[in-house]
């Protein structure tokens, strides 16, 4: 009983949590650039580079095939996942950079100081008065 009681606490961390959450919204995020790649960025190459189809490109030497047209493909797939995650990673740290020059205001002053201020004040006056 004791292991599920640490288990759980360990499960309902906010980090586990959150890498959690980032796992699953980056196989959804893959998903999307996977099909961005193959179905339109790959078809939109091949018929620049005169009607070529990178998933049919193959090599066969002996008895072995090599599928070289869906290595290219998943290189291209990962150039754009990457220069993606790169992109917004760098948006997200100008976005924390400007909150961090926002200059911070003073807290206002607490009542002592106000009370404390006040006092300061009449003394200066009592002093230039009585000279």
């Amino acid at each position: 009983m004791n292991l599920l009681k640490e288990f759980k606490t360990f499960a309902l961390k906010g980090n586990v949590l959150d890498l959690a959450i980032g796992v699953i919204i980056g196989a959804a995020f893959g998903k999307i650039v996977s099909s961005l790649v193959s179905d339109i960025i790959m078809p939109v190459i091949g018929l620049l580079l005169g009607g070529v189809d990178f998933s049919g490109l193959k090599a066969t030497i002996g008895d072995a095939t090599l599928t070289y047209g869906v290595f290219l493909q998943t290189v291209v797939d990962f150039l754009i996942v990457s220069f993606s995650i790169f992109l917004f990673i760098r948006m997200l740290n100008r976005f924390k950079q400007k909150e961090e020059e926002k200059p911070e205001e003073p807290p206002a002053p607490s009542k002592e100081e106000l009370l404390l201020a006040e006092i300061r004040d009449l003394l200066k006056q009592q002093n230039q008065t009585g000279n």
